[in-house]
C-alpha cells in the first residue's frame, strides 16, 4: 500500500428502530392509509466529513445517543399523529428528524448530518437529504 489519497467524502450511518401507530386522514376513504394502523420503524442517520477526527471517526457512534432518546421518549409506542405538526408521513418524519437533529445534537459532532431515511416496511424508504453545507 503506497498511501495514495483520492478526493471524496467519508460518510457513516446509523439505523434506530421503533414502533409506532398514525393514520393519514386526509387519504380518499377507503384507503389503507387513512385508517389508524402500526408500522415496525427504522431511521438512518448518514453523516459525512470531509476529515476524519481522531482516532478516525467522522463522528463517534456513541455521540448519538440524544437521537435515540429523543425516539424512545417521544416516538417509540406513539401516535405520529399526536407528536408531528404536519402529516405523519415518512417524508415529513424524515425532515422532522433532520431539523431537530441540526439544532440538538449537529453542534457537538464533528461529523454533518447528510441525510435521514425513514422506513416504514423492508420494502419502502423515504429520505430527507440536507443541502450541502
Amino acid at each position: 500500500m503506497n498511501g495514495v489519497v483520492v478526493p471524496g467524502r467519508h460518510r457513516i450511518g446509523k439505523t434506530f428502530r421503533f414502533e409506532a401507530a398514525h393514520s393519514l386522514p386526509d387519504l380518499p376513504e377507503g384507503h389503507q392509509c387513512a385508517r389508524m394502523h402500526g408500522h415496525s420503524y427504522a431511521v438512518e442517520f448518514v453523516l459525512t466529513a470531509d476529515r476524519l477526527v481522531p482516532p478516525g471517526f467522522v463522528t463517534d457512534f456513541g455521540d448519538l445517543t440524544p437521537v435515540k432518546k429523543l425516539i424512545d421518549t417521544t416516538l417509540d409506542h406513539r401516535t405520529l399523529n399526536d407528536v408531528l405538526l404536519v402529516a405523519p408521513t415518512s417524508e415529513n418524519l424524515a425532515a422532522w428528524l433532520a431539523g431537530w437533529f441540526v439544532e440538538h445534537v449537529e453542534p457537538s459532532l464533528p461529523g454533518r448530518l447528510a441525510s435521514v431515511r425513514v422506513s416504514e416496511t423492508a420494502s419502502s424508504w423515504a429520505e430527507f437529504v440536507l443541502e450541502e453545507r
